[in-house]
């Protein structure tokens, strides 16, 4: 396999951390002039923070009016049990759907099949769905589109301890066991590429790998607890929850150098909703390049507002989220998509097909553009420096 292939476009993240009563008598006069100056403090703070929030708000509706108002404000989107779609959990609990004129619903989900069908059965108007399956259900003739971005890396396997007797010992550890995995899914995708890379076969025998395949990840990991399954593919936050149940980290993709900075989870809508509908998705997006920027500028809120959509302790969130294993960011990243597509094309696991009619990166330019246009910061423009190379 061309080893170019096997290298994905990288995300580069800039964070930036924003990180009395008075006197009743001429005695207790400085006291009340104290007293006044706090009154008077306090009301142009108060008056200052009207005006911030009338500023943001007045910057918005600016927006709004120079992109149109959104075709449609009651939004479903649908997202899996996963720290990964961190962004609609932020643009939720810090009201920048809202901001945007939008009532969005959240509903979680078990697969990407579902979510799919979420999709064109118009029950979703936007789902987080892993690259790979989506690349998949396109060349299938399934009428959606990618229109944003969710999550980069965040993936890997975990083996039963004794199996492996420390963190990270490659896929070697994995000859001659049953490890359960999901079909149609990145992190399949990412084993068969560091198998093909090691020369070691998939089926029964001592020096192959027999993959056992389960409909979910939830699924998957849960065949752990089934004494024929040895080790089990991950997705944010299961390989934090296997470590703290005392497995072991076969690999973290993020660490491994034919997936570096693979694009996972992408923004999936129906083909047809973005372009009879683009200010919608306009402002959908728009929530979610706030969110991202909340979660670069605000880690300990941003695990609070994981927690309330994903109730694992937030040691876990916090590693998942922040421990260099995956970035959120909101950009499409076509190239590193674009890649991904030849690999598995190349692994057999699709047909090649023309996919820029299933690309859409305008929604997010023009999102992302009326947002620097309002006011830019290093955060922000690293997300337009991104974009403008990797588009």
């Amino acid at each position: 396999m061309n080893n170019n292939r096997l290298k994905f476009i990288s995300v580069i993240v800039a964070a930036a951390l924003l990180t009395g009563c008075a006197g009743l008598n001429e005695s207790n006069s400085s006291e009340k002039s104290e007293a006044t100056t706090a009154s008077t403090t306090t009301a142009e703070n108060t008056t200052d923070s009207i005006s911030t929030e009338s500023a943001s708000e007045a910057s918005t509706e600016t927006a709004r009016a120079e992109i149109g108002a959104p075709e449609k404000t009651d939004i479903n989107i649908g997202y899996l049990n996963s720290t990964a779609h961190l962004l609609a959990f932020v643009a939720q609990e810090e009201g920048y759907f809202k901001e945007e004129g939008l009532k969005v619903t959240l509903t979680q989900f078990s697969s990407a099949s579902e979510l799919i069908n979420g999709i064109e059965s118009d029950k979703l108007d936007v789902a987080f769905i892993g690259s790979v399956p989506t690349l998949t259900f396109q060349s299938q003739g399934h009428e959606v589109s990618i229109f944003g971005g969710a999550m980069t890396n965040g993936h890997g396997y975990v083996i039963k301890s004794e199996f492996a007797d420390k963190d990270e010992a490659g896929v070697e550890v994995l000859k001659g066991r049953n490890v359960a995995s999901v079909k149609n899914s990145v992190q399949d995708a990412e084993l068969q590429i560091l198998l093909k890379n090691a020369n070691i076969e998939i089926g029964e025998g001592a020096d192959k790998v027999n993959i056992v395949y389960f409909d979910s990840q939830k699924d998957a990991y849960a065949a752990l607890l089934n004494s024929t399954i040895d080790a089990a593919s991950v997705y944010s936050p299961y390989a934090s929850l296997a470590k703290s149940q005392g497995y072991k980290v076969v690999y973290y993709c993020a660490h491994e150098k034919a997936l570096e900075n693979q694009p996972c989870c992408r923004q999936v809508a129906k083909t047809s909703a973005l372009s009879s509908t683009p200010n919608t998705f306009i402002a959908i997006e728009r929530a979610f390049i706030k969110a991202y920027h909340f979660t670069q500028s605000d880690h300990e809120k941003t695990i609070k507002d994981v927690k309330k959509y994903i109730d694992i302790d937030e040691d876990f969130i916090d590693t998942e989220v922040y421990g260099g294993y995956s970035v959120s960011s909101p950009d499409p990243d076509k190239k590193g998509t674009l890649t991904l597509k030849d690999t598995i094309v190349d692994l057999g696991y699709t047909e090649d097909y023309d996919i820029e009619s299933h690309y859409n990166t305008d929604i997010y330019k023009k999102a992302l553009d009326s947002i620097l246009a309002e006011g830019s910061d290093d955060i922000y423009k690293s997300l337009e420096d991104h974009f403008n190379e990797f588009e």
